[in-house]
């Protein structure tokens, strides 16, 4: 498990972690809607990558906890999971604060 996270200046360092990868864990800020576009971009360039051909792919729609988070279904829309047909897919509620959803959602991974 490699937590490559999401700053810009590395991610052009992501492709070293992608072989033998058996799960891809997306984990997108709910609470931040104004970056949703960002993270839509982001993971189309990561569903593209061969390395990662029909590796099934988790989404957490972190800080739930939050009140101005928005909810899956939004993160959903906003990341058009459901145009995704080449690999099997969800999304997870979850507050990382809160460890409400994350087993959850490693459940389903696994």
């Amino acid at each position: 498990m490699w937590d490559i996270g999401g700053q810009r200046e590395i991610r052009p360092y992501w492709k070293n972690y992608y072989e033998h990868t058996d799960g891809l864990v997306y984990v997108v800020d709910s609470a931040d809607d104004m970056r949703l576009k960002e993270c839509n971009d982001e993971l189309q360039q990561l569903l593209l990558e061969e390395d990662l051909a029909k590796v099934p792919l988790l989404v957490y729609a972190n800080k739930q906890d939050l009140d101005m988070a928005v909810d899956a279904s939004e993160v959903m829309e906003a990341l058009k999971l459901e145009d995704i047909k080449e690999r099997t897919w969800n999304i997870q509620a979850c507050s990382a604060v809160t460890a409400e959803g994350l087993s959850d959602g490693m459940e389903w991974l696994i």
